[in-house]
């Protein structure tokens, strides 16, 4: 089809791609890339349909406005029968009823027309085709429909589950190919993101699959992604630049297909020339992003959800170094970690603080003597309180906290046995037999609980936050109210208002957070 784009600035104007089956929108932050995109839909209203993965996962007040949308076919569905549910939380889930409801019609139609002996062939349904796809993408997988609901299994059609216990790139791969077979004739679907979720490893299968279903239809890939905007060989490339919003117009470059996003291109998607720091959490809810902005305002910090995804991005993104010229590190939590494991990460340019979690930098000496100082506090008495209940916290959980140690080193040493060649299953038997006497997993314990009980019997603060993972230490010791504040959100508050300051407070608490990552005065990081 030909696709006509929103008015350019320069002739204020739309130009007009012809021909069209693909375009990749690329663009910084604040551009006017969203706008952009709402134009295209706005202009296509009858046509538009829009997927975004990280939308449909959440319940939300605002349904999907466009007609022909998922909550669109729901809501007509809903009002024309009573055997679909009234109610579900997220378009994934009214996309799932909705699958379900046409397997169960179409199964009825052939039952009644089997019943007056009329020849049919047995129907193929939506959810056939879901089912096809899913499994072509996860071979060892198989789904299952039992009483109405689909369930999972391993090849063997073993353990089985709901998907409440999918990945979120497993549930990705169920949205958006059953979202795309309900897209209207000739339809102009936007996708938010098409990356989201995935893994790296899948995503160009799964999109050309996709594509493939529906060759009536146009794709526009909202992305940040320049590897994913590299991938679409047939697709036209439009770098959105600038939006004026006096006038409505946008600056945007169209580029040829099959040419290279040069290096002042990923620049300026980057949205910045500082090098990045990741880290895991969201930039919403989580205290990791909002924390590192101010202790690293050299960095960009960019958050992306878990620990594995922050290590592969950062070994991802340092393999393109010549492409974009930035450093690049990582921030991951030490949990559990052995300091071999610790060792290797920073070797690898990812940085592990010294205690077990984000929650336990806010409990460091110099940063609770620094908050207490900055609220004219007595910081001795407050430190001396605060270690004292921590120690209690320890006394009690230590055996607990043994076993966990015990549970991740145990997993880490199966992980790198089991993934070794065996020449038949009596090898592999006699393999996983031997393991337990090899590793010792309780005498591992008894080794752990009494390097536990050293650090207890030594009154080790610092160690204990080294190897304590407990969520609720930061409102069981009391630190925030020690301080002056009601409850921990407060106090977290209250740390980032201090750094915001630039205080000498700010500097303490600053200088004793960057000592926990072993970072000297010059900023470099320590590697050991």
């Amino acid at each position: 089809m030909n696709l006509n784009l929103p008015k350019h600035s320069a002739n204020n104007a739309p130009q007009t791609l012809t021909d069209v089956h693909q375009v990749t929108i690329i663009g910084a932050n604040g551009s006017g890339k969203s706008r952009f995109c709402n134009q295209i839909m706005n202009d296509y209203a009858p046509k538009a349909f829009r997927l975004s993965a990280l939308r449909a996962f959440f319940p939300s007040d605002t349904a999907n406005a466009l007609p022909g949308s998922i909550d669109d076919i729901f809501n007509r569905y809903n009002h024309s029968t009573q055997l679909i549910e009234g109610h579900a939380d997220t378009e994934y889930d009214r996309l799932n009823y909705i699958m379900l409801y046409d397997e169960f019609t179409n199964l009825m139609n052939f039952k009644a027309h089997k019943l007056m002996d009329e020849n049919l062939d047995f129907p193929k349904t939506k959810l056939d085709t879901v089912i096809r796809v899913w499994q072509e993408i996860f071979p060892k997988n198989k789904v299952l429909r039992e009483n109405g609901k689909l369930l999972f299994a391993n090849d063997s059609g073993s353990d089985r589950y709901s998907q409440l216990k999918l990945s979120d790139g497993e549930n990705a791969v169920l949205y958006y190919v059953g979202a795309v077979l309900y897209a209207m004739p000739e339809a102009v679907i936007l996708v938010d993101d098409p990356e989201t979720f995935i893994h790296r490893s899948i995503t160009n299968i799964l999109w050309n699959i996709i594509e493939e279903l529906r060759p009536d239809c146009t794709f526009i890939y909202n992305t940040h992604d320049l590897d994913f905007a590299s991938s679409r060989l047939f697709s036209h490339t439009i770098w959105v630049k600038a939006f004026d919003a006096e006038n409505i117009t946008w600056d945007y470059q169209i580029i040829e297909k099959g040419k290279e996003l040069d290096d002042s291109l990923y620049l300026e998607i980057l949205g910045t020339r500082k090098p990045v720091l990741f880290v895991e959490g969201d930039s919403i809810h989580s205290i990791d992003s909002r924390l590192y902005q101010l202790i690293f305002p050299e960095y960009t910090v960019k958050p992306l959800g878990s620990c594995n995804k922050v290590i592969e991005t950062v070994r991802s993104f340092n393999s393109l170094e010549k492409l974009h010229h930035l450093d690049s590190w990582g921030i991951v939590d030490r949990d559990r970690r052995t300091n071999e494991e610790v060792r290797y990460l920073r070797n690898k340019k990812i940085l592990v603080p010294n205690v077990a979690e984000v929650e336990n930098i806010l409990m460091l000496e110099g940063v609770i003597r620094a908050v207490a100082r900055h609220n004219h506090k007595n910081e001795h008495d407050i430190v001396s309180k605060v270690k004292k209940a921590v120690l209690q916290m320890w006394s009690r959980e230590l055996r607990e906290q043994a076993l966990q140690h015990v549970r991740h080193r145990v997993k880490h040493l199966v992980e790198i046995r089991i993934d070794m060649r065996f020449r038949n299953i009596n090898a592999l038997e006699n393999h996983l037999t031997e393991l337990i006497d090899e590793i010792k997993p309780r005498a591992m314990y008894e080794e752990i609980c009494r390097e536990f009980h050293i650090i207890e019997a030594e009154l080790n603060y610092g160690k204990i936050l080294q190897v304590f993972n407990q969520k609720t230490i930061l409102s069981e010791s009391n630190v925030a109210q020690l301080c002056g504040y009601k409850n921990k959100e407060e106090y977290i508050r209250g740390i980032n208002n201090i750094l915001k300051s630039n205080s000498k407070d700010a500097d303490a608490i600053r200088k004793s957070i960057k000592a926990c990552f072993g970072i000297n005065d010059n900023q470099t990081p320590i590697i050991n």
